[in-house]
């Protein structure tokens, strides 16, 4: 969950309801406004920067690692405070995978017990798929510059997501994926959704979440993960 957007007051209501549900904290720094001080976080309007100016920023070290942190711990707090047990910590479009906030990420889920996304994806998957292995390697990249001085994290064996992003494309790709998976826990990431007019003015990511959420509810999904032996777990299993 994403603390303090749009939606935010339905989340709660809906993961209150459905306590067997995982729910992890999608750290967020660039949507509204942070919820500590975190001037090195802010744009001169107080909000959060864009993604381009939080890179910029990052790469140039101007970022600060305390201001992460705090950042980070808040969010945690806001969602603990609503009643919320975290599962993990991922973020918002993969910025914890950014130098300076990786290691401060890191820090505040080790000590908190907190598995943590690692969003490094084969590139053997859909290799004919440029602008998603160009996403990949960028991702996979700035992980593996920033892991040197970052506290090992618990995270699944294997991630999947980039590559099944694209609309009409998904329900045939994430059945080959499902049909290939590795031995051991994959976490899949998906975004299904329901489009209305505050997702319109937020987000270009729109009609895809409709064609995500119609083939992960398909009932010919479910029995082909049956038939396959794979298991529905979530992070609170590992």
């Amino acid at each position: 969950m994403m603390v303090h957007c749009p939606g935010w007051e339905d989340g709660v209501r809906q993961a209150r309801a459905t306590p067997t549900l995982g729910v992890g904290l999608h750290f967020n720094l660039l949507v509204g406004s942070p919820l500590t001080a975190a001037i090195s976080l802010r744009n001169a309007r107080g909000e959060y920067l864009s993604l381009g100016a939080l890179v910029r920023k990052t790469l140039r070290g101007a970022i600060r690692d305390t201001e992460v942190a705090a950042e980070c711990e808040a969010q945690l707090a806001a969602l603990q405070g609503a009643g919320i047990r975290v599962t993990h910590i991922d973020s918002h479009r993969h910025t914890h995978a950014l130098p300076v906030i990786r290691r401060a990420v890191a820090q505040v889920a080790a000590m908190r017990g907190l598995p943590l996304r690692r969003p490094v994806e084969s590139h053997r998957r859909f290799p004919n798929d440029i602008p998603s292995q160009v996403h990949r390697a960028l991702i996979a990249w700035s992980w593996r510059v920033t892991s040197v001085g970052a506290p090992p994290t618990r995270a699944p064996d294997h991630f999947i997501g980039v590559s099944m992003q694209g609309g009409e494309r998904f329900a045939e790709r994430f059945m080959k994926v499902i049909d290939t998976l590795p031995v051991g826990t994959t976490e899949m990431m998906v975004h299904p959704g329901y489009v209305d007019a505050a997702l319109t003015s937020a987000d270009g990511y729109t009609w895809q979440r409709e064609r995500e959420r119609e083939a992960l509810t398909a009932p010919e999904l479910r029995e082909h993960l049956r038939r396959r032996e794979i298991a529905l777990i979530g992070f609170g299993a590992l």
